[in-house]
């Protein structure tokens, strides 16, 4: 079986969740039997130097089966690639691989139409598309929090979506959901990585028969550990993206809400970078918080800022924390850190919606706060550090995360299925 994975950038090149969660399914596929899969991976402004005169898709530092996608002028309005030659190459490269299976792990950088055009080009052969979040519903970076007010959207339609985007009239946002249905019709299968998930496609009005719950899945290689149940466990740890959904600003403010009530007997180390994708807002507040805690005596920090980290630091810097904090501000539709710090024997910390409240049970194996609340984080934090006995009894409720093995397990399942006739679909 011929299995051709299609994913937004190559996690070398650009970090990010779905990126990763592709590779990871790339090589566990490669250690199975019978099966020879393919990547493509997009790369586009953010790594100029892939680029060669002429080239639209090319082999990736000499890696076996390995190709980048070389995306130019990406309409991110409607999410389509307007190059002919593009396509074009696109068409040549599946007709020279000729999969069994396509399964796109996003659309962005190369378009939601690419969809139709591989139908088009194989008819024979199974589309799964997997959503990694909710791009292809919600016109606002797919995260579906509404700009209005910063409040969780659950329904999208086009007066509501042009209350966020006032810039376009309601009628764009009528054409771009047809747009969006049109071409996700053409998937035989849509898989999401967390349940909540299906119900906001199934509500918008997509066909519940289609979908399939597959878990994310990791390897770690590295050597678990866990920390001593003795003593005081202050420590705390952010892990991501210091963009505004990732919510860094929100822990932030609870620190100095502690602060404010005379609570200094704690840490918050900040482990993550790409600040300059957060809005200007968002932006300032980080900066501004960063440069007066560098003001103080180093014993009087409470944040110490480390910075970026690539996945074989990951242990040493779990090491210096005792929880991991995701105070997320959207949906947060998986979140492989929980799967990271559960790993090292981390109990996780995460706002109360989405992907981290159907992991986290409250009070077994994490705490759970009020989404955006900066209040109810900073009660939680001071809970964690002064209630005997929490620390050990969330650590002891925690259970392995999802494996590499588990999930591929479940794609295999998906590819095995028969596939639905693509005529009515096209």
């Amino acid at each position: 079986m011929k299995i051709l994975l299609v994913s937004l950038y190559h996690p070398d090149l650009v970090h990010g969740g779905s990126q990763q969660i592709a590779y990871e399914l790339f090589k566990g596929l490669k250690q199975v039997e019978g099966v020879e899969p393919f990547l493509l991976a997009s790369a586009d402004h953010h790594t100029p130097a892939m680029f060669k005169s002429g080239a639209r898709i090319t082999g990736f530092d000499g890696r076996e089966n390995e190709f980048l996608f070389l995306s130019q002028g990406y309409d991110y309005l409607w999410h389509k690639t307007p190059s002919v030659n593009l396509a074009e190459s696109f068409k040549e490269f599946l007709e020279l691989l000729r999969p069994d299976v396509v399964h796109f792990h996003h659309f962005m950088t190369y378009g939601i139409d690419y969809l139709t055009l591989t139908r088009k080009v194989l008819p024979d052969a199974k589309i799964v598309f997997t959503a990694h979040e909710f791009l292809s519903i919600c016109a606002a970076y797919g995260h579906m929090r509404r700009l209005t007010d910063g409040s969780l959207c659950n329904r999208a339609s086009a007066v509501r979506c042009h209350q966020c985007i006032p810039a376009l009239p309601p009628e764009h946002y009528f054409m771009r959901e047809i747009w969006m249905k049109t071409h996700l019709a053409v998937a035989d299968v849509i898989t999401t990585p967390s349940r909540f998930m299906i119900a906001h496609y199934v509500n918008w009005g997509l066909d519940p028969a289609k979908f399939r719950h597959v878990t994310n899945g990791m390897r770690m290689n590295v050597k678990p550990f866990r920390a001593s149940t003795a003593g005081r466990h202050n420590r705390f740890g952010f892990f991501g993206q210091m963009v505004d959904v990732k919510g860094l600003q929100v822990l932030l403010r609870a620190v100095a809400l502690l602060r404010a009530q005379g609570f200094t007997d704690f840490t918050v180390e900040v482990n993550g970078d790409n600040i300059h994708f957060a809005t200007e807002e968002c932006r300032a507040e980080i900066e501004a918080f960063f440069a007066a805690e560098a003001e103080l005596p180093a014993a009087s920090r409470n944040v110490i800022v480390n910075g970026a980290y690539h996945h074989d630091q990951l242990r040493a810097r779990m090491a210096r924390v005792d929880w991991v904090v995701v105070p997320s501000i959207w949906w947060e539709i998986f979140c492989l850190v929980i799967s990271e710090a559960w790993s090292f024997g981390r109990p996780v910390i995460a706002s109360n919606a989405g992907g981290p409240a159907e992991r986290i049970t409250d009070g077994k194996d994490g705490l759970l706060f009020e989404l955006g609340d900066a209040r109810a984080l900073a009660d939680t934090i001071y809970r964690a550090c002064t209630e005997e006995g929490l620390w050990a009894s969330l650590a002891q409720g925690i259970t392995p995360p999802p494996t590499r093995e588990e999930m591929v397990a479940g794609f295999l399942e998906v590819y095995a299925e028969t596939a639905q006739p693509a005529s009515s679909a096209a």
